[in-house]
This record gives structure tokens, C-alpha cells and sequence, in this order.
């Protein structure tokens, strides 16, 4: 049984998913791949603790601190590919960014295959635990802010509540 909740950040309502007492999901409410890979028959708004650390973590992070994302039970669900891929996410630091190109040669230096951007890019947008698998902090080459499925407003404005410079 797949357990969620709805909670109301200063950038929107996400919805939170756990399975097993970890941490499968959170989507902004006007999300692209919103509740994705929920299905109805599977779901209850029962609690559930990985839903209850979830909002802890939140809260934490919409306070200004910087919550550690491997602190949470979270399960990474996707190909191999995305799933190497939100890894990498985890390891941007707090009010850092990198880019999708700078993922794709760290992979390829991983894996010994190549990597594009691209892939990564696609991988990256189907992050199904926004805010606290950082992919807001994933920029163009040219340091331009690309693709969001929370939308670019929220990436912007993600990124200056970690810069000090919040807006929240």
C-alpha cells in the first residue's frame, strides 16, 4: 500500500508518497509526472512515519536550515540510469548547482560508457522527490535555468531561498 499526504509549502502544495516506510515520492501540485507512477487502487492517506519525516525535513528546509537528504529513507525507483542519476542529485550540497553536462562526464567516468547530457537532462526531469532530491540545483551549460517540472519560477526561487536571498 502506497501511503500519502499533502503538504503546503510556501511554494505550493506537494503531494508526499511513502511505500514500506520509505520515501517514494513529492510533487508539486501543477508538477509535469505528477503522482506518476501512483496508482489509485494502491493509494491511502493513512500515516505513515517516512510521510512524517518527510514534513519534518521540510519544515526544516523551508526554515532556512539545510537538512541532510541521506538522513531520509528514500527509494530510488527507475532505471539503473536514473537511478545513478538521482545519486548523483543527492551529492550537490546545500546552495550549490552543477550542470547536466558536468553529471554526464562524472557518470561516464563511473561507468566507462559515454553519457550525454541529454539523458541526464531526461533522468533529471523525472525526479520523483522533488525539492529534497535536489534537482532544482541542475543548470545549462551556460548556467541558464533549463527545465524544471515544478516549473522554473519554483527553481528560481528554490535556488535563492539556499543562496540567503529568499523569497519565500
Amino acid at each position: 500500500m502506497i501511503h500519502v499526504c499533502h503538504y503546503n509549502s510556501p511554494l505550493g502544495d506537494l503531494l508526499l508518497a511513502a511505500e514500506d516506510e520509505k520515501l517514494i515520492g513529492a510533487w508539486f501540485e501543477s508538477a509535469k509526472y505528477y503522482g506518476s507512477f501512483l496508482k489509485s487502487d494502491r493509494v491511502t492517506e493513512e500515516e505513515d512515519p517516512a510521510l512524517v519525516r518527510a514534513c519534518e525535513w521540510l519544515d526544516a528546509y523551508f526554515r532556512g536550515m539545510c537538512p541532510d537528504p541521506n538522513a531520509l529513507q528514500l527509494c530510488l525507483k527507475g532505471s539503473a540510469f536514473r537511478v545513478s542519476v538521482l545519486k548523483v542529485l543527492l551529492s550537490i550540497p546545500y546552495g550549490g548547482t552543477t550542470t547536466y553536462g558536468a553529471i554526464a562526464n562524472r557518470l561516464a567516468a563511473e561507468s566507462g560508457k559515454n553519457v550525454s547530457a541529454q539523458a541526464v537532462g531526461g533522468a533529471v526531469g523525472h525526479n520523483p522527490i522533488s525539492v529534497i532530491i535536489p534537482c532544482h540545483r541542475v543548470l545549462g551549460a551556460d548556467g541558464s535555468l533549463t527545465g524544471y517540472a515544478g516549473g522554473l519560477d519554483r527553481k528560481r526561487r528554490l535556488l535563492l531561498h539556499e543562496s540567503g536571498n529568499s523569497i519565500l
